[in-house]
């Protein structure tokens, strides 16, 4: 792939994270926080702990869009990525597991993600390696 294509789709790659890390963390605080809470309540997380576990989430997860931006230590950002995405992913299992099932896939689609992280974090080892 030539470098021009290749730094476009890199572009692409951490724009579009970015934008899921800040979307989900705004959707999460501001447009549904009510979401989180009935999920939290359901593991009989309730009062200061869901408020903090929803707000501090949210807040995680805009931090991570944000990092993406910057282009500082990407490869690290990959990794914490990773590491969120697998402990939402182990938590949401053992609160409710139907979310596997679940037609909008909010936890197969994780897969995916993680994919395209790993493509971030390999281009990434790549191109430092190239200067």
């Amino acid at each position: 792939m030539n470098t021009i294509k290749q730094n476009s789709l890199m572009k692409a790659a951490k724009f579009s994270l970015a934008f899921l890390w800040i979307f989900t963390g705004i959707t999460s605080i501001y447009f549904s926080p009510e979401v989180g809470y009935e999920i939290l309540e359901s593991a009989s997380i309730t009062g200061v702990m869901a408020d903090v576990s929803v707000y501090a989430g949210g807040a995680l997860d805009i931090v991570i869009g944000l990092w993406l931006l910057t282009s500082i230590k990407i490869r690290l950002c990959c990794i914490i990525q990773v590491v969120i995405i697998v402990l939402y992913t182990m938590l949401l299992t053992f609160i409710d597991p139907s979310f596997w099932l679940h037609p909008f896939g909010p936890i197969t689609k994780n897969f995916p993600i993680i994919v395209l992280i790993a493509f971030i974090y390999i281009e990434m080892a790549t191109t430092e390696n190239n200067i």
